[in-house]
């Protein structure tokens, strides 16, 4: 068994590991058995739990990534100097090592995008207080970098989403608070709002006052609150009315109003590890009622509760809710 070192950070040959069960997992379409596998390796010591720990700090904006690009990314870093998988790991491992909070890597580098300045993993929500006493709430697998200079405040969503409410600027004259996803930028005009990537769009829900969204080739459209909007880099695709209940991930609450199950089911799975699957049958069975992400067991137990649903467990990573 491998042991951390005298100030109790994991060894590297857990770190190599946990980068393998990170590339495993999230890349190689896992089967019971191997998520059986990962879940006796990571209950071997507390040693091999913090290594766990560390990589999802670290990688764990790998749950925001499609799973053809992280193979993509994969296969570009091993082609980098002709690295083999192993020794691609061991770098990875090496990163796990290295690797602080905040703790950013050169942009030229295959793995950009991994890290941010601040990050989340599967099932974590942070809660951050800016320079200019704005505050920002982290969705589970999600990644922000943080950009201020003195022409404008800068965000910067690399994958997941975001809760902003905005602190007047003390600073003069007043700088912009920009947002900047994939598909363009989102402005803040005095508000309370959130951004999610999606893929190739961006979801902008508006809580208070408004926000502007300007696409990278489309026209600017100006959100106002109980609004919210999809946009691709070439324009607005649709909007929608939105109110205050879809921020209650912030309080760790999902809120289901008449919503088909499978749509209930993919936002919890956003939440915890392995898979978490919809019998075709019971997809369309309508959901209302607030369930808890902070505890997607429970969740489900309540669904099983007050839905003609039975959840079958094989193991805590494969979860399927069928008919009962």
């Amino acid at each position: 068994m491998s042991r951390g070192d005298a100030r109790g950070a994991p060894a590297a040959r857990l770190l190599e590991e946990a980068a393998e069960w990170i590339m495993t997992l999230r890349f190689d379409a896992p089967g019971e058995a191997q998520w059986q596998a990962f879940e006796r390796w990571r209950g071997q010591s507390d040693a091999h739990r913090e290594a766990w720990a560390r990589a999802e700090r670290v990688f764990g904006t790998f749950d925001a990534v499609p799973t053809e690009l992280g193979r993509q990314a994969l296969h570009g870093l091993e082609g980098l100097k002709g690295l083999s998988r192993r020794r691609a790991l061991r770098l990875l491992g090496a990163l796990l090592m290295a690797a602080p909070a905040g703790w950013l890597v050169a942009r030229s580098a295959p793995w950009d995008g991994w890290l941010a300045d601040a990050s989340t993993g599967t099932g974590e929500r942070r809660a951050l207080t800016l320079a200019d006493g704005s505050q920002v709430v982290l969705n589970t697998a999600s990644g922000l970098d943080v950009r201020f200079d003195a022409t404008a405040r800068r965000l910067r969503l690399r994958n997941g989403e975001v809760l902003v409410t905005t602190h007047a600027d003390p600073v003069a004259p007043r700088r912009p608070f920009l947002v900047d996803a994939r598909q363009g930028v989102v402005e803040a005009l005095g508000t309370r709002f959130s951004v999610r990537q999606l893929g190739e769009q961006c979801q902008v829900a508006v809580f208070a006052h408004q926000v502007e969204i300007r696409p990278h080739a489309g026209a600017v459209l100006r959100l106002a609150a109980g609004q919210q909007a999809w946009f691709d880099a070439r324009g607005v695709l649709r909007t929608a009315a939105v109110d205050d209940s879809a921020a209650l991930w912030e309080q760790g609450m999902l809120v289901a109003r008449d919503q088909p199950l499978v749509e209930v089911l993919a936002e919890l799975g956003r939440y915890r590890h392995g898979l978490l699957r919809c019998d075709p049958e019971v997809a369309g069975v309508r959901v209302s009622g607030a369930l808890s992400v902070a505890d997607t067991d429970q969740a489900l137990n309540a669904l099983e509760l007050t839905l003609p649903v039975r959840v079958s467990r094989l193991s805590r990573y494969w979860v399927t809710v069928s008919a009962r």
